[in-house]
């Protein structure tokens, strides 16, 4: 089977983007699993943190799939749908549009530039839920907000949230970030366990000051990752609950791959987030596979050259959080 794809990224965060909208259809879900196994192996093939299908929607004006690079299927993805949000707005020649995603059709609209020269997309997170069997998380309980879990460790606080993903956030010191924690309670809810019988996101925050927090993720089905669209949206509701934060007020989230904004908002009685940050593409490939050798062919046919101008976005970042350290 041939196909191209355009690899891109949303803070560090790459995906390999494929457009189905001309034949949605023509790979089946086993074949989008494999797909995803096989190419976003970094040894092996192009290597991604996932694949984006763009395919044909009946509500929005595209559909956005995410295949991890297990191969399992991601109700959302936060940085993937800026990239996205970017492709669909681009190709229909608007600046805004509607994505339709597992769980809701949510808003996308261009944004001034986070950086110079850096394209920026702004996206609605929701819904947001703190219910536990939207997690699930099997717990006697209705919700678990800033509460200790020793099932897994003594002294943290947890929160527990959708957005739709399923997202555990601790707030923790600076040494916390540098040891073996984060690793081994998220290994351990995303093996066989009685917690998270689906395994969870696992973000431990870290508050810089008012406006500013650093996030690091290990994704379920990804491992740790340089960022996360969902999860760093959910840490930025996280430290609102705590008053670390303000609702409406921007915040800068930054990551191992550079940095976003989010914005919490609150409607109906609930909340939703706004994330604001790039959509970078690297370049465009041609690709073919054999689903029943599984050899892969990929050969590269545009380069776009924007990564140089988010790379400065990174130098910015880092010099930043040095400065606080």
């Amino acid at each position: 089977m041939k196909f191209e794809f355009i690899k891109v990224h949303g803070s560090g965060n790459d995906f390999l983007l494929v457009d189905e909208l001309a034949g949605k259809g023509r790979l089946t879900d086993r074949q989008r699993a494999v797909l995803a196994r096989v190419f976003c192996d970094r040894d092996k093939g192009p290597g991604a943190d996932g694949i984006l299908f763009i395919q044909k929607s009946e509500s929005a004006d595209a559909v956005m799939r995410v295949f991890n690079a297990d191969g399992s299927e991601a109700s959302m993805c936060g940085n993937g749908l800026r990239c996205a949000g970017r492709y669909v707005c681009e190709l229909l020649g608007k600046e805004e549009a509607v994505v339709e995603t597992m769980k809701a059709n949510l808003a996308v609209r261009k944004a001034p530039e986070i950086a110079p020269g850096v394209s920026t997309y702004n996206v609605e997170i929701s819904p947001v839920s703190f219910k536990l069997e939207d997690l699930p998380l099997k717990l006697n309980k209705e919700k678990l907000i800033k509460e200790k879990l020793p099932e897994l460790d003594e002294g943290l606080e947890f929160t527990a949230l959708a957005v739709p993903n399923p997202h555990l956030i601790a707030i923790v010191e600076k040494e916390q970030l540098g040891g073996s924690l984060q690793r081994s309670i998220s290994e351990k809810v995303n093996g066989p366990n009685e917690l998270f019988p689906d395994g969870v996101n696992v973000s431990f925050v870290l508050p810089i000051k008012e406006g500013h927090i650093y996030v690091r993720t290990f994704e379920r089905g990804v491992g740790f990752t340089n960022a996360c669209g969902t999860a760093m949206s959910a840490s930025s509701l996280v430290t609102c609950l705590y008053g670390l934060n303000t609702p409406d007020h921007p915040i800068s989230v930054y990551n191992d791959g550079g940095m976003v904004q989010c914005v919490v908002r609150k409607r109906d009685g609930g909340h939703f987030i706004e994330l604001i940050g790039n959509a970078t593409f690297l370049y465009k490939a041609e690709a073919e596979i054999d689903f029943t050798s599984m050899d892969q062919l990929v050969k590269e046919v545009e380069s776009y050259q924007e990564q140089k101008r988010y790379q400065a976005l990174q130098e910015k970042v880092i010099k930043f959080l040095n400065s606080e350290s």
